[in-house]
């Protein structure tokens, strides 16, 4: 299957992002609510719609909800780490950054990449090997954030821990073993999160070159976070605590 992106909200999203598709594939007959907003933003761009029955769209995206609307999209266009941190500095605040080890389930890997764009992340680090990476699955389960959240592929996560730690940036691994809570920890100024896959959690290099390990409280009979739920409570508790600041 072609690298499509489908369903209503992650279309606009990244039509609205200024990026350019290759065609945009309407149902016919779907004229009504949003589809119109879509077909204003694509007058705007050099594509062509081209109206198609619903049995293709279905085809075309694998028989998922793509709400009579698919575009095909030109190919992702990853940032580098230096432009992340570039535009951190920028925009003059301390890097908020999150790394992903081995997080293979793009449902996951979208679902985080929305998460980090809601909380203001500058970017999302993932490693070339043994990682998901940004298909439709990612885009649509994202909503759209990846037209806007950069993301960047890295060789060695390893490598990159001790390049962040180069500009004063702060590594914190997620943990649930660890005895330190996210609730009695400093997150302020330069910060990157580290989440492991769900099945074996952080790789042991990775979690020794962490500064600091940090667990999620649970009072439950179940003992853990899937790995996007567990990234979007760090998330938000380093958000709190930058609002906090302001």
């Amino acid at each position: 299957m072609e690298d499509y992106i489908f369903g209503r909200r992650p279309v606009i999203e990244y039509l609205k992002s200024g990026r350019q598709p290759e065609k945009v594939y309407l149902a016919k007959g779907e004229k009504k609510g949003s589809i119109n907003q879509i077909i204003h933003l694509v007058k705007q761009t050099d594509a062509v719609i081209v109206e198609v029955d619903r049995d293709k769209l279905d085809a075309m995206t694998g028989g998922q909800n793509h709400q009579g609307v698919a575009i095909l999209a030109s190919d992702f266009t990853y940032s580098s780490l230096e432009d992340i941190l570039e535009a951190a500095k920028a925009a003059g605040h301390p890097p908020f950054l999150v790394m992903l080890d081995e997080i293979t389930d793009p449902h996951n890997l979208g679902a985080i990449i929305r998460t980090a764009e809601c909380c203001g992340v500058d970017g999302v680090i993932i490693p070339k090997r043994r990682s998901a990476t940004v298909n439709s699955t990612v885009r649509r389960t994202s909503s759209g954030a990846t037209a806007y959240q950069k993301i960047c592929k890295v060789t060695n996560i390893n490598q990159t821990i001790d390049r962040l730690k180069e500009e004063n940036i702060w590594i914190y691994g997620a943990a649930g073993e660890a005895k330190q809570s996210l609730w009695s920890t400093d997150f302020s100024g330069g910060c990157c999160l580290v989440i492991g896959n769900e099945g074996e959690g952080l790789a042991r290099l990775t979690r020794d070159k962490c500064d600091v390990l940090v667990s999620i409280p649970m009072v439950g009979e179940i003992d853990s976070l899937n790995a996007s739920a567990s990234a979007a409570v760090l998330m938000y508790e380093v958000l709190r605590g930058r609002i906090r600041e302001k």
